[in-house]
């Protein structure tokens, strides 16, 4: 009888003692902050880069020096002189992006004033070249650090030009020849893009031309063979029709 009551009489008070306890030791695990089972990435932010596909149309200003080597009957040697001057135009083309590689086609017309002259060292006369006008059908390929593009161009090339051969006692004029030359031209440049669809860029040209054979009534009746190669130096402004800006992740 007396075991059986220290029994109950220790139940009781372990009873209680847990009673006491619980409320604050739920009050802790309450107190502990939740952990997530997972974290949500951050969503990757749109980088906005320039389009270069698409057409423009645009302008371009500049400077050109051609040398031009005169050779009577092809083979008697007259001298050289350079061409120099100044020179406006135009160009119209369309390129396509594909990631940072750029490829287009061109077309490029120009009015220029150069001219340059010497005395043969032949015949004692005056061997004049004037250029009024140029064009260019050129291919691009370039490679674009967002709106800024660098590229090279080449493809066929055609100039306009006026020969006089004056006497350099009289000034009379002793014979004159128009003639159209073709050849090739390569070229690089540098293009930024620096508003939405607008552009400003630099760009160098060298046109390789066809010798010329070009025939003349003085100073002995005959023909000039003339060689003929040109360097252009170009400021160009640009307007392209599309969108400007693509967004990428």
């Amino acid at each position: 009888m007396r075991v059986e009551m220290k029994n109950l009489l220790l139940a009781t008070v372990s009873i209680v003692a847990l009673d006491a306890v619980a409320p604050a030791f739920g009050a802790d695990l309450a107190a502990q902050p939740v952990q997530p089972l997972y974290t949500i990435a951050p969503q990757p932010v749109a980088a906005a880069i320039y389009d270069w596909s698409g057409y423009y149309l645009g302008m371009n200003g500049g400077l050109g020096s051609s040398s031009n080597c005169w050779d009577f009957n092809g083979g008697t040697s007259e001298g050289c002189h350079d061409a120099t001057g100044v020179t406006i135009g135009g160009q119209i083309g369309y390129r396509w992006q594909i990631g940072q590689i750029v490829l287009g086609v061109e077309g490029q017309g120009n009015w220029a004033d150069l001219t340059g002259s010497n005395v043969s060292v032949a015949f004692s006369d005056a061997n004049q070249t004037k250029i009024d006008a140029f064009g260019l059908v050129t291919g691009q390929i370039g490679y674009a650090f967002d709106n800024v593009l660098l590229y090279a161009k080449g493809g066929a090339a055609v100039t306009s030009n006026t020969y006089q051969i004056s006497s350099t006692l009289t000034g009379a004029q002793l014979g004159n020849s128009e003639h159209v030359r073709w050849g090739g031209a390569l070229g690089a440049g540098i293009e930024y893009g620096f508003a939405p669809n607008w552009s400003v860029g630099f760009e160098y040209d060298h046109l390789f031309m066809q010798p010329a054979t070009v025939t003349v009534a003085a100073p002995a009746g005959g023909t000039e063979r003339i060689r003929q190669d040109f360097n252009l130096l170009t400021a160009r402004l640009n307007y392209k029709f599309g969108g400007p800006i693509l967004l990428k992740y």
